[in-house]
């Protein structure tokens, strides 16, 4: 299989949100390094490893574009082209955020509705998908191992994800799924306290491009593009 690619939300590299969440998940998407993980009161003894092993091989992120190989073609300079031009055409805006759960996993998740959010990630599902090679039939049976409605199906087949425009739900994935709601308390009140500062109003300024080598290896961050619209009122 081809190296894959996603067009992901990630904050950037020099603020506290993504040096404390990527020291939480053990790994920094930017630079690829293993990283020392948080002593968090609470949650001693607990095997974070394998708390963190799927999120930490994505790297920390919400999803905008899932990922996909390129299209027949196309090539990785003119993906990134266009993602630079995409980005300077739109503007930064801020929406609040916390740890919460969503299912049976814990993540970063916005508070209340956010018409930017949802704007962006529908924008970034339709502008991007021309550089989208079509599933091939593995991942269309890995998809469909989670039960999918008739519309998720069709959009899994047009898009290349089921999850998309009214099933989007914002996300920055902090933990494997905790099926044991107790020990699913626990850690999220640990996160909660540890992530107290970067809980709240968050400047949404850009988006990243990552890529994954091979299915075995981690995704890391190729390049991030800030957003340069500047909104003027009239």
């Amino acid at each position: 299989m081809s190296a894959r690619y996603a067009v992901y939300y990630a904050p950037p590299q020099d603020g506290a949100l993504w040096r404390k969440a990527s020291a939480w998940l053990g790994r920094d998407a930017y630079t690829g390094e293993r990283l020392i993980r948080p002593a968090l009161a609470g949650l001693e003894g607990m095997d974070l490893d394998a708390l963190t092993a799927d999120p930490s091989g994505y790297g920390f992120h919400a999803t905008l574009k899932a990922p996909f190989e390129l299209a027949e073609g196309v090539f990785e300079t003119e993906l990134l082209s266009f993602a630079q031009d995409f980005a300077a055409d739109r503007a930064a805006f801020e929406a609040r955020i916390s740890p919460q759960a969503l299912g049976a996993f814990l993540a970063f998740r916005l508070v209340g509705p956010s018409p930017e959010m949802s704007a962006l990630a529908a924008d970034c599902v339709r502008a991007f998908d021309p550089f989208r090679a079509p599933l091939s039939s593995f991942d269309l049976a890995r998809r469909r191992r989670a039960p999918l409605t008739p519309e998720q199906d069709r959009r899994l087949v047009q898009w290349g994800y089921p999850y998309v425009f009214g099933d989007f739900r914002f996300h920055m994935t902090l933990t494997r799924s905790i099926h044991d709601e107790a020990l699913r308390t626990r850690v999220l009140h640990a996160l909660t306290a540890y992530l107290a500062a970067e809980t709240g109003a968050h400047r949404f300024d850009g988006l990243a491009v990552f890529k994954q080598s091979d299915r075995a290896a981690p995704f890391v961050i190729i390049e991030r593009f800030g957003f340069s619209r500047t909104n003027v009122e009239a």
